[in-house]
């Protein structure tokens, strides 16, 4: 069975943020790797409403519970909008969502308007929540009082239980119902040692404080699970951004206000001055300039002319624009980022995965111990058969692993939804904590340490051909490619472009093509050198031009040079200083490139990079990869074309320039910055030292709380009102160390 972990609206199990209501133990298995696209309403899926699983325990249970079923291919845990997506046949459906219902959970089918207002709904089952709660705590009260004033009658004390077992109803049915299904299937998690727990002391007669203790643990989850909701919906909320309504042009040329659903691709879209861009689109018509700041993470404007791209929720400052509509609402840019991070929630950091395994063996461990304490303590004389029984529930309460399991997925969670608004987009926790151990960045050239927009600065016809002829000929030629550098040279040469057929491209080496039967081929030094066509003089020009800093381009047929051409880029602003953040933070920074090694020399220095590989193909910066790897440890490879998709992949953590990068090179990455500002790579990595600190710390202080009061209850010290404080005091105090994560990377 095909398992995919998802979240809101597309994909995987949050980086899995508390339980609300339900317990945190050790999940089983890892997260499929995720992709870009959003899995809209993809055919044989079917999507299920469950209130009750929000993080990585539920989906262990429910795939535990579905494990045996036939006809089950695949699984799609949407965590944080709280919806299971099932892939099965007519027949495993209906035994699917009874095993679901029989492991605790009631699964609902999900609408449409049910998808788009998730949060809406979440909202609205929160308000009888909270009054249950608090009609729960008033008779937990009462129970307390009852117990400590009244009479010590039948009378009074069947009064206080029935009163305890109202709060205890009122608090904990949910708890119960997956506690009695945990067990069932001999798992001990949180739900399963509440149940034993407050059963035990009811029946022992601790019947006040089993009331008190249902109603505290019911309002802590309440609060852990609202405060995880904060880190959640940070990315979420940037949906918000997005206009719910355009104002699109109608056949007949009129204006009409149209809700975004409705608006299809090609129509055309009216942006007044001050008002949020609805959907991706090209500029038809007008100027502006533009606030990028949701999708790129920079609050400067950006200037917009016809031709240019505009992205959902970004804001028109000025003019007015007239736009084409380019992606539906759903696979807008801005919708793409949000759910990639969803995707990226769900699969798990190393250091969750080892909470996880250690959760799995600490919660049943506690559970033998308390099981010891009970049997033990009265067997060695130390105690009462009834001291020794609540000495032994105050430690399942104690036990409690919440604080534990959820001390790294909020804090993961904060952390990816704080980078996005930086424009930094991280597909999984793994990455993000990888980085911090980044020892040496990669940079590819054009596009990467460059603007990637380079001109033609110079061009001379080889040889005794008509100079107007050839420059046709190279412009033609170029136009049938996107690299920037041919793009320069079809840009910067006149007249109008020929027909060209049998076009191939030569990865690393330039394009091959025929015009008017003609074979011709436009590349690089190597490509000239490859096909014997180099010779001293045009070897010395082409040195000439590379000394200069600029890359050189060659228009050939099968038996001789017919034209040189020379392109020049420039270097990012944000090179220079995004290299000296990274040699401060102990990273070695290496260009790796398919351009002349004199080119390549000449644009690093302007950057400020120490290491200059040049005249690289594809599989060479692959070994070179493997190189940097084996001296140095941990690799980024930084790109944007598709001559750098396979050393993205191969490195440790691939580097995507998201606003210039191709799509191959994107898929490709493991995080994308959307602005192509090099220095998201110092604050990735800062980010991600910052992010394991609040990682361990927020460790330590829970097993820390966790075995100071389970030596108090040991000692006899501690109650179980002390237990239920200790184990919502740790859970709240990493949530909110955890959040602190969302303030953002510190630049």
């Amino acid at each position: 069975m095909e398992v995919m972990s998802t979240s809101p609206s597309n994909p995987p199990p949050p980086e899995g943020a508390h339980c609300a209501s339900s317990g945190c133990c050790a999940c089983e298995g890892e997260s499929t790797p995720m992709v870009l696209s959003t899995p809209a309403a993809e055919s044989g899926w079917r999507e299920f409403r469950i209130a009750t699983m929000d993080c990585s325990a539920e989906e262990a249970d429910i795939r535990r519970a579905l494990d045996k079923i036939d006809g089950i291919a695949a699984l799609r845990f949407q965590l944080g909008a709280r919806v299971l997506g099932i892939r099965a046949s007519q027949a495993a459906l209906p035994l699917a969502l009874d095993a679901i219902r029989g492991a605790g959970y009631d699964p609902r089918p999900v609408t449409a308007a049910l998808a788009d207002a998730s949060g809406a709904e979440h909202d609205h089952e929160t308000a009888p929540q909270v009054s249950r709660l608090v009609w729960a705590l008033v008779l937990a009260l009462l129970a307390e009082l009852i117990g400590f004033f009244s009479p010590d009658t039948v009378v009074f004390k069947g009064l206080g239980m029935a009163v305890a077992a109202a709060a205890i109803a009122l608090a904990g049915m949910e708890t119960y119902r997956k506690g009695w299904a945990a067990l069932r299937m001999g798992k001990l998690n949180i739900n399963a040692l509440m149940t034993v727990a407050v059963s035990g002391a009811f029946v022992i007669g601790q019947w006040p404080e089993a009331a008190m203790v249902m109603a505290l643990y019911a309002l802590a989850e309440l609060i852990e699970a609202r405060s995880v909701d904060r880190a959640r919906n940070a990315i979420q909320g940037l949906l918000d951004l997005s206009p719910r309504q355009a104002d699109v042009q109608q056949a007949d040329g009129s204006w009409r206000v149209t809700p975004v659903a409705e608006v299809r691709v090609g129509q055309r879209v009216r942006i007044r001055p001050g008002e949020r861009v609805a959907l991706d689109g090209v500029v038809l018509q007008g100027h502006s300039a533009v606030n990028q700041a949701p999708v790129t993470g920079e609050s400067i404007p950006v200037d917009k002319a016809p031709g240019d791209e505009v992205y959902a929720g970004t804001i028109n400052t000025s003019g007015e624009l007239s736009i084409t509509v380019s992606a539906l609402v759903g696979d807008t840019t801005l919708a793409r980022i949000i759910h990639a991070v969803e995707e990226a929630q769900g699969s798990r950091a190393p250091t969750q995965r080892f909470v996880d395994r250690f959760a799995a063996v600490y919660t049943p461990a506690v559970f033998v111990i308390a099981m010891a304490v009970a049997g033990g303590l009265p067997l060695l004389g130390m105690a009462s058969w009834m001291e020794a029984a609540y000495k032994a529930l105050v430690l399942l309460v104690i036990a409690c692993p919440c604080a534990l399991v959820i001390s790294t997925p909020v804090s993961v969670v904060s952390a990816l939804a704080s980078a996005a608004r930086r424009g930094i987009l991280i597909k999984g926790g793994t990455y993000l904590e990888q980085a911090r151990s980044l020892r040496v960045v990669a940079f590819d050239k054009t596009g990467t340490i460059t603007q990637g927009q380079p001109r033609l600065v110079a061009r001379q016809a080889w040889g005794d051909g008509d100079a107007l002829r050839v420059d046709r000929l190279a412009a033609s030629l170029a136009a049938r490619s996107d690299h920037p550098v041919a793009q320069a040279i079809a840009q910067g040469l006149p007249g109008e472009f020929l027909d060209v057929t049998h076009v191939e491209a030569l990865p690393g080496r330039g394009m091959r093509g025929q015009i008017g039967g003609q074979t011709l081929v436009l590349g690089n030094h190597r490509l000239i050198e490859e096909l014997g066509l180099c010779h001293a003089d045009l070897e010395a020009r082409l040195q000439v031009h590379e000394a200069q800093g600029c890359t050189v381009t060659v228009l050939a047929d099968g038996q001789r040079v017919l034209g040189v051409y020379a392109v020049s880029d420039t270097v990012k602003a944000s090179a220079h200083e995004a290299m000296v953040e990274l040699r401060a933070l102990g990273v070695h920074c290496v260009m790796l490139t398919g351009d002349n090694q004199a080119t390549a020399q000449a644009m690093a220095l302007e950057a400020g990079i120490d290491e200059v590989q040049g005249h690289l193909l594809p599989q060479d910066k692959l070994a070179a990869i493997e190189a940097l790897r084996s001296r140095h440890g941990t690799v980024a490879m930084t790109g944007d074309g598709i001559n750098d998709a396979p050393a993205l992949a191969r490195a440790d953590i691939g580097i995507a320039m998201g606003g210039a990068g191709t799509d191959t090179a994107m898929e490709a990455a493991d995080v994308l910055i959307m602005n192509d500002d090099l220095r998201r790579i110092p604050e990735l990595i800062r980010l991600s030292r910052r992010t394991h600190a609040v990682l361990w710390q927020n460790i330590t202080l829970a097993l820390g709380i966790k075995a100071v009061f389970l030596v108090l209850a040991v000692l006899g010290s501690a109650s179980m009102w002390m237990a239920v404080f200790a184990d919502m005091g740790a859970s709240l105090m990493v949530v909110a160390n955890g959040l602190r994560l969302l303030q953002g990377p510190r630049v």
